[in-house]
């Protein structure tokens, strides 16, 4: 299997295997042995995650949305309102919300390494989702070159076909020309000459 790869390699990209990366020594044995090398990222990368990664990502994903944004204009204006008009005498937060400060920073000081945690399992997942487009377009490559050279060699063929089919061809022509010739100077041996 290995010589085949070589092979392969030395006839599609025109070097040896010595001079490629991991990631192409896979893919060309993939290529090989006829493997598929395309996958669904998306799954593969879901699977490896943890309870805690997937709970940032809902985290995350919930803190940066419209819901999230109108759900918290509302908790301020109820907050401020119920600490202003409702409870005047017995607010529990009165102005200037020293208690809602408080928690809007304990709120940002959570959110922010949950969102960058977020943002690194995603900038993981493309890298990974780049490094299977680049074998996926790579195999394509070296199957698009193994088909120009199978259809440069059909071609080869088709042209030698063609010139022999060709020479028969001049061949029974000159012959015809040779028997037309033969029969004219027959026929001129026989008439005899005009005086």
């Amino acid at each position: 299997m290995n010589h085949q790869v070589r092979d392969l390699a030395e006839s599609l990209l025109r070097t040896g295997l010595d001079n490629l990366t991991e990631r192409d020594r896979r893919t060309i044995s993939r290529i090989a042995s006829r493997a598929h090398v395309a996958k669904n990222v998306n799954l593969t990368f879901e699977n490896q995650l943890s309870f805690g990664e997937r709970l940032s990502d809902r985290i995350s994903s919930f803190g940066g949305s419209w819901p999230f944004i109108i759900l918290f204009g509302v908790a301020l204006v109820v907050w401020i309102a119920l600490n202003s008009m409702v409870l005047v005498n017995r607010a529990f937060d009165p102005y200037p919300y020293i208690l809602l400060n408080l928690v809007l920073s304990m709120l940002a000081a959570i959110q922010a390494p949950v969102i960058m945690m977020s943002q690194n399992r995603q900038a993981a997942k493309d890298r990974l989702a780049a490094t299977h487009d680049y074998e996926v377009n790579l195999k394509a490559e070296l199957e698009i070159m193994g088909l120009h050279d199978k259809l440069d060699e059909l071609r080869q063929q088709h042209i030698a076909k063609f010139l022999e089919r060709q020479e028969h061809q001049l061949q029974l022509i000159l012959k015809l020309v040779d028997a037309q010739c033969g029969a004219t100077q027959r026929t001129d041996e026989r008439t005899p000459p005009a005086d």
